[in-house]
């Protein structure tokens, strides 16, 4: 009997939600996953991609099945009852991934409506974050210490990635509410500096780039925009 082909990989794949997170946040998918691996986003963005990450992996079996039940059904196997059998098992687990997909974009859209009120709410004329603050504070999102040189008693903020951060700068970003440091350590050995949620918030929104409104897909007969359509 022929071997039915493994799953593929998870990967990033591309759902009818998709357009309204890349509009709301101004960035595309690849980003928003990259940014979540790094810490920069805080904590309502980060739990919308970690739902869109779910709604990805799922979006992925259904295709799977998709693929299999088209071989399936293509000529390149007798049609007696085993092959039967396995169309009905495959038709079977396409339901199961359909309905999995289906709550997972229920889940992904329950997270991206506040994302979105707030976005329509928010002061048009905030003031935006320098270009030198945006360096220090993706700089510190990738981890950063506190430092006080013991001869000169001199304090700067190291990053991970070798950036270093005048301790003045560190003050100013400190009073705003943007970062925060671990004061349980001894500076000279150093203090972890870290981003707060505030931070983050101020962060990911320097970095947006406008994005336009991408046209929404026509709605099924029957279906709502703003929910996934039901199969038949």
């Amino acid at each position: 009997m022929p071997h039915e082909p493994a799953p593929t990989p998870v990967r990033r794949a591309v759902s009818t939600l998709d357009h309204r997170i890349e509009a709301v946040t101004g960035h595309d998918i690849d980003t928003l996953w990259a940014y979540r691996d790094r810490g920069v986003l805080d904590e309502p963005h980060a739990h919308l991609v970690d739902r869109h990450r779910e709604l990805a992996k799922s979006q992925t079996g259904v295709a799977f099945y998709l693929r299999l039940l088209n071989r399936l059904s293509s000529g390149e196997f007798d049609v007696d009852d085993a092959q039967f059998t396995r169309i009905d098992r495959t038709v079977d687990q396409l339901e199961e991934a359909t309905d999995a997909r289906d709550a997972a974009a229920r889940k992904v859209i329950a997270a991206l409506e506040p994302i979105e009120a707030a976005a329509a709410a928010s002061a048009p004329d905030a003031k935006p974050l320098s270009t030198d603050d945006q360096a220090a504070l993706l700089a510190i999102a990738g981890g950063a210490k506190l430092y006080e040189h013991l001869l000169t008693g001199r304090m700067s903020v190291t990053a991970a990635n070798g950036t270093r951060i005048p301790h003045a700068k560190l003050q100013r970003l400190e009073l705003a509410g943007l970062v925060l440091r671990d004061t349980g350590h001894p500076v000279h050995a150093g203090q972890p500096v870290a981003l707060t949620d505030t931070g983050r918030a101020a962060l990911f929104a320097a970095r947006r780039t406008p994005t336009p409104q991408a046209p929404k897909l026509p709605a099924r007969p029957g279906t709502s925009p703003s929910t996934p359509a039901q199969r038949r």
